[in-house]
């Protein structure tokens, strides 16, 4: 069993900045990467940033040179700061990894449970 927890989200003005923090736990061999995703309602979820442990990391343009996203691998957590905050990324924000299990050394792939980002004045 592998959990995400994921927390920061909240509503801010245009042009603010908010860090969304996601932290995986439970039975894990390692983890191949860990990333986020956001959903609108009516579209479909898309990916906002990803990072693997081979240390590739890849960005939506739309938030290219806006938001970076971090690991702390000691601590299984992904953060994403997200800086020059648009309406536009208003959406409910999901935590994504996919981890190697222990014994079977099979992939899973895990989402979080999504924390709602509100840009809005």
């Amino acid at each position: 069993q592998v959990q995400l927890v994921e927390s920061g989200g909240g509503l801010v003005q245009p042009g603010g900045s908010l860090r969304l923090s996601c932290a995986a736990s439970g039975s894990i061999f390692s983890i191949r990467s860990m990333g986020w995703y956001r959903q609108v309602p009516g579209k479909e979820r898309e990916l906002v940033a990803r990072s693997t442990t081979g240390g590739d990391t890849n960005y939506a343009d739309s938030v290219k040179g806006r938001f970076t996203i971090s690991r702390d691998n000691t601590k299984n957590t992904v953060y994403l700061q997200m800086n020059s905050l648009k309406p536009d990324d208003t959406a409910v924000y999901y935590c994504n990894t996919i981890v190697i299990l222990p014994d079977t050394y099979k992939y899973l792939e895990v989402w979080g449970q999504g924390t709602l980002v509100t840009v809005s004045s």
